[in-house]
């Protein structure tokens, strides 16, 4: 694709050079939009010091949130044990996401223009058709993205600190601090590193579905997916195949209750699968996916096998006094899509620009009322969102004949249209009553042949 493609969307990099750390404006998806800066009236003003923020786990939403805080000039410090993780993930990036966060071009492995569905019975369906010459899906590898967002927060003053969070002390007091307990790997204490602490004024807890941030303010418990993932190296010869083109697999071979993937990157492909219901059969479930796409990986050699929970819904609590939660920690996991990636980045920026507002860019105390405000934003802007997901994969993933329906479904290039214009720029793209209409019936048509189908199925095996 030619450059000249790119120009309407503000913010996209041709490299990844980091930015100065001097700059101190919190980056926008609308440029125009001035961040507005308030404190709430009986928050104290700090003397001497900046307000402190310690942000756990540097995963997107991590990376994220440290950046924004340090730009605004709070003394911020991200702790990840795993500068070097590479979270079992498809990977896929929606393309508002490249320009609201300003992520460099080469760090995007491949841009997918083409998908195919493909349905239980092995019919399948492009999708793709509606796309624009410069709109794509972005395919990026974990450990590329979230070091980059990690070395741009440290770059813009973060202190990032590879460590391992343990615990922390809840003040007794609203002004008291919080003392975090982890343990310090520098290089300089060997392998089992150094016990520290750190006071701050207010975490984020970035840490993943297995969030101890979560647990320690009794965040309660959610439903999670187990993914599984290989990286498999292919020949040269396929990988044209999936040059710029990913795969989706439904079926009850393959998942239960969520979908199986071959996704391109740099120089292989992952494959994966992922499950609710049946987590003690994901091995199984992921043979099957690899069977399914046998033909076009033969001769792959597999060089990662990865394995990670995914949360199903959002947290019974998301916040605690001067605590918050984001991304995975918080629950932020779409239904149907299992998209997590943009949702994960989104929520750690807004948290903390809700500390930003609430402190004055770092000079007045918060309260839980500061952070508040961020959830009550989310909630407006993508609760939604999250519901509908929900209802679709009730509906579509619940049965063979139903998938079948879906992957029908997916043939009509409305739908096509309304689904990458509602991924690609996380908007809810207003529809035709018409064609909504219309859309309705084929739904409705498709779930009932699909259903005539499964019935005259079991007739023939009986």
């Amino acid at each position: 694709m030619s450059s000249i493609a790119f120009k309407p969307f503000h913010g996209l990099r041709r490299s990844s050079a980091v930015p100065s750390p001097t700059s101190t404006t919190t980056t926008l998806s609308k440029p125009a939009v001035k961040f507005h800066v308030s404190a709430a009236k009986t928050s104290p003003k700090l003397s001497n010091r900046n307000l402190r923020v310690a942000i756990i786990g540097g995963g997107p939403a991590g990376g994220s949130a440290a950046e924004t805080l340090a730009k605004a000039g709070i003394e911020t410090f991200l702790i990840e044990r795993k500068l070097d993780n590479c979270k079992p993930c498809g990977g896929a990036i929606p393309l508002c996401m490249v320009g609201e966060f300003d992520l460099p071009l080469d760090i995007i492995d491949r841009r997918v223009t083409k998908m195919k569905m493909i349905s239980p019975s092995n019919i399948a369906v492009d999708i793709g058709q509606t796309l624009k010459p410069h709109e794509y899906i972005g395919m990026v590898r974990r450990e590329v993205l979230d070091a980059y967002l990690r070395d741009r927060a440290r770059e813009n003053g973060a202190n990032v600190i590879n460590g391992l969070f343990l615990k922390m002390d809840m003040p007794k007091h609203w002004d008291e601090p919080y003392v975090l307990h982890y343990t310090e790997y520098d290089g300089k204490k060997g392998a089992m590193g150094a016990k520290a602490t750190l006071e701050v004024d207010a975490v984020i807890g970035a840490d993943g579905a297995n969030s101890r941030v979560a647990k320690a303010i009794n965040a309660g418990d959610y439903d999670y997916a187990i993914a599984f993932q290989e990286r498999i190296k292919i020949p040269d010869d396929k990988m044209v195949y999936y040059e710029n083109l990913a795969e989706m697999y439904v079926g009850d071979d393959v998942s239960p209750d969520f979908y199986g993937w071959v996704f391109p990157k740099c120089d292989h492909v992952a494959v994966g699968t992922g499950t609710v219901t049946h987590k003690n059969d994901i091995k199984k479930f992921q043979l099957a996916t690899r069977n399914r796409a046998k033909d076009k990986i033969l001769g792959g050699k597999i060089i990662r096998v990865e394995a990670h929970p995914i949360p199903e819904h959002p947290r019974p609590r998301r916040l605690s006094g001067r605590v918050a939660l984001v991304g995975d920690a918080a629950g932020y996991v779409t239904k149907c899509s299992g998209e997590g990636i943009y949702f994960a980045a989104k929520s750690g920026r807004m948290c903390a620009e809700a500390i930003v507002e609430g402190s004055q860019n770092g000079k007045k105390m918060v309260d839980e009322g500061d952070l508040r405000k961020y959830l009550e934003k989310w909630d407006k802007k993508y609760w939604p969102t999250y519901k509908v997901l929900d209802v679709l994969q009730k509906v579509f993933y619940r049965s063979n004949p139903a998938r079948e329906a879906f992957v029908e479904m997916c043939a009509d290039e409305y739908v096509q249209k309304m689904t990458f214009d509602s991924y690609l720029y996380k908007t809810v793209a207003p529809g035709n009553p018409l064609e909504d209409l219309k859309l309705a019936v084929n739904t409705i048509g498709s779930l009932v042949r699909a259903n005539a189908l499964r019935k005259e199925m079991e007739k023939l095996n009986v």
